[in-house]
């Protein structure tokens, strides 16, 4: 599949978000992006390198058609003598109340804890940054790279992971942290797999009519893995592999408003021959979670074009943001309703 062009088959517009020969870090990555009452604003980590202490959380909003000049609003320093790397930002506009910014502190994702801030400006300023608290699997660290979803009831259901270790093996197991209301305390549900038929993190939650749930998360087994809930994200089936590959990075996935879903991947697996890895970027459509067709190629080229958050937007209209050469930023524009024609 061709690489889309603005104006083509659904592809509005695609940017970067600040450009190449005037970045505010040396290197960025692990976007996300939301729609405030204001407009568009989108957050990643940024510094110079991934793990670097002075890696920051950045932030830029959209205004005028055009996204303004990205400010730290969040760093990992912990004393005048000690600074942790931070990661992984997750916005998030819930019904009610204020945006929320979640991120990870820590000197590395086996060894973080989540963190919370709060915006009542549209991501102008922020205020009240602490720490999620703890829970049965140690810290709690809220949506690990895909945004919450808020479910009938206004209980806010985040898409979390682990990694650990054990006998000298890592291991990568899926599950959610959930708040049924502001301020009350964080349940945790899962670990929703071993670790061992499936590495699996940074799930993306998708629903669908009748309520039922779909988690799509990243795998260290070559392919997009799975995991189905039919009561509101209580309980979790056993992970099975989709259709569609993994080559061990992050996706996202959102349920659009006609009740397809869409998912932002990297449809390759790891290897030498171009395209593989993160080389390419591609979007999917399904209507049941079980069938996926490929209906975009966003990226394809020598280089790493990956992490992407996907939401849509109050006008129908969905927005992505992806790690750009790990050097910018970039965002694309689609019309949902010519995809797949």
């Amino acid at each position: 599949m061709e690489v889309a062009r603005p104006g083509e088959k659904g592809y509005i517009t695609g940017e970067l978000i600040y450009p190449l020969d005037n970045r505010p870090t040396p290197q960025c990555h692990a976007s996300t992006i939301e729609e405030t009452p204001a407009g568009l604003i989108a957050a990643w980590f940024g510094g110079a390198h991934e793990k670097s202490p002075d890696v920051g959380i950045w932030v830029s909003r959209r205004e005028g058609g055009r996204w303004l000049a990205p400010v730290e609003v969040a760093n990992g320093v912990q004393s005048d003598s000690l600074r942790y790397p931070c990661w992984n930002p997750v916005l998030f506009q819930p019904d009610s109340g204020p945006l929320m910014l979640f991120y990870k502190v820590g000197p590395s994702p086996r060894e973080w804890w989540g963190m919370l801030a709060t915006s009542e400006d549209e991501g102008k300023t922020w205020t009240g940054h602490r720490k999620l608290g703890e829970g049965p699997l140690g810290p709690l660290v809220g949506p690990v790279k895909n945004k919450p979803v808020q479910l009938d009831d206004g209980s806010i259901l985040c898409p979390s992971s682990t990694e650990t270790e054990a006998d000298g093996e890592d291991f990568w197991k899926v599950h959610f942290e959930r708040s049924r209301s502001p301020g009350a305390p964080w349940e945790v549900i899962g670990p929703i797999n071993d670790g061992v038929a499936f590495d699996a993190i940074q799930p993306s939650i998708l629903i669908y009519e009748g309520g039922d749930m779909q988690a799509l998360c990243r795998s260290r087994q070559n392919v997009i893995a799975q995991s189905w809930s039919y009561d509101g994200g209580a309980t979790w089936s056993e992970m099975t592999a989709t259709e569609l590959p993994n080559p061990n990075s992050g996706t996202d996935a959102v349920t659009l408003k006609d009740g397809r879903q869409l998912l932002v991947y990297n449809h390759t697996v790891r290897g030498k021959r171009f395209p593989a890895g993160r080389a390419m970027l591609n979007l999917a459509i399904s209507d049941n979670g079980q069938d996926w067709q490929p209906v975009m190629t966003l990226e394809r080229q020598d280089g790493e074009f990956s992490y992407p958050a996907v939401i849509q937007s109050s006008d129908g209209m969905v927005h992505i943001t992806y790690t750009y050469q790990r050097r910018s930023i970039k965002y694309v524009r689609i019309d949902p309703q010519q995809l797949g024609q």
